[in-house]
């Protein structure tokens, strides 16, 4: 859940002034008002729960209910910034990136001119504060705060988390006195006194790998979105067996990206990409709006969506696929993804395949996705112990068909597939 923390008008402000802003409302939502506009979730002026969602003890009485149905409550933690109302901008100025001149992209509070909270690659987002994480009590501050937050919720989603990394920072403000380092030390903070508490960082620049060194259990697989959205098939493959996929978080759309019912627009192809981000091992993010076709980006400054906004088809895929899934061992087996070999000596197409893997008790699934705008062929060797001496019925989860195999066949010669453009399947291997 983004956007339960509170917001102030001086934030608001910002979201209803921004020609830009106002132009981008027309098209997520035509004919908004100026009561439409709560401001950005990014903006925080506390870490305490909007009035309007019913503050603190209606998140607590919300989390109670949907851990009695099993499913755990994730928030989002903004490490980089706060937002222009926050108390500690005049309580605390101190704990933000800022000197007794105006520079650029700062404005002035209390008679102190303090930097709006950026990255290194774009203009500042005015309506916020950027903390200076040079400064050990800033550290100090933030970790608090990331500490008060988990006691609400059972994981973070911890925003651009890669802008408070060290050498970010520096890159951004200048260095430190000394070295230091947040994440380890916060997120060590933490699983001190929840060892199971959940760590997802949004993150960019090919800096994955060493957020989840740092103690984050998953970061964005921001690169598979790119390589998918842009049908850059050829690349697919190789960056699923390179990319560490367990500790990755795969999505075909979040609050930041064009709505999948737009980028894949072609329900074909839209369909192999969900298979392929499902499929994998990993986080699966589904963002809201996604299942129902919604096409229009919804702006994070509103606080209503349109009225008519889906697609009927993209409905139908998402409830034809995700049961699948659901009866599957993905996501709740053993799962490893396979190198698809040549079918014939001089046929590269096995180049668009992914294939993975997912082992359970004495059966298996194999998720089969052919990204490519042609029909492909390969072969594939199986690697789950029990294989041997058993025939194997193969039954495509997400079609109709239906083989019988004998172990010594698949391993002497491994399994063929050929499937058309945009083809994928799962299938479940039993005895």
């Amino acid at each position: 859940m983004m956007g339960v923390w509170s917001r102030g008008p001086l934030a608001r402000e910002c979201a209803l002034r921004e020609p830009s802003l106002r132009a981008a409302y027309d098209d997520s939502l035509p004919g908004w008002t100026d009561a439409d506009v709560t401001g950005s979730p990014y903006a925080i002026a506390d870490f305490s729960v909007a009035p309007a969602f019913g503050g603190d003890a209606g998140l607590a009485a919300v989390r109670e209910r949907l851990a009695a149905r099993g499913i755990g409550l994730i928030l989002d933690f903004v490490p980089n910034h706060l937002g222009v109302d926050h108390p500690w901008l005049t309580e605390r100025p101190e704990l933000f990136v800022g000197g007794d001149a105006a520079f650029p992209g700062s404005f002035e509070r209390a008679g102190r001119f303090i930097a709006h909270g950026k990255d290194p690659y774009f203009s500042p987002w005015t309506d916020t504060a950027q903390l200076d994480y040079r400064r050990p009590d800033t550290r100090a501050a933030m970790e608090a705060a990331l500490l008060a937050i988990a006691a609400r919720c059972d994981g973070v989603r911890c925003d651009m988390a890669m802008l408070v990394l060290p050498d970010i920072v520096e890159r951004t403000w200048g260095g430190a006195a000394e070295p230091w380092d947040f994440w380890s030390s916060a997120i060590g903070a933490v699983r001190r006194v929840r060892p199971d508490f959940l760590f997802v960082a949004e993150a960019y620049w090919d800096l994955e790998a060493r957020l989840c060194s740092l103690g984050f259990d998953f970061a964005y697989d921001k690169h598979l979105y790119d390589l998918v959205v842009h049908d850059r098939t050829p690349e697919i493959q190789g960056h699923v067996r390179a990319a560490d996929p367990p500790h990755r978080v795969h999505f075909l759309e979040n609050h930041d990206e064009p709505r999948a019912a737009s980028t894949l627009a072609d329900l074909g192809r839209h369909r192999a990409a969900l298979v392929l981000t499902l499929g994998l091992p990993g986080m699966r993010l589904v963002q809201d709006g996604q299942l129902t076709g919604r096409k229009r980006f919804s702006r994070i400054q509103l606080a209503r969506l349109p009225q008519g906004d889906g697609n009927d088809a993209v409905a139908a895929l998402y409830a034809s696929v995700l049961p699948a899934f659901a009866a599957s061992a993905v996501g709740r087996g053993e799962a490893e993804v396979l190198m698809p070999q040549r079918a014939w000596d001089d046929n590269s197409t096995s180049d668009f395949f992914t294939i993975v893997q997912w082992t359970r008790a004495d059966s298996f699934d194999l998720v089969v996705v052919n990204m490519a705008a042609h029909r492909a062929q390969c072969r594939v060797w199986p690697t789950v112990p029990f294989l041997a001496d058993h025939t194997w019925q193969l039954a495509d989860r997400l079609g109709e068909e239906r083989w019988v195999r004998v172990s010594r066949e698949m391993a002497k010669e491994g399994l063929f597939f050929d499937l058309p453009a945009r083809g994928a399947q799962l299938f479940v291997f039993t005895r």
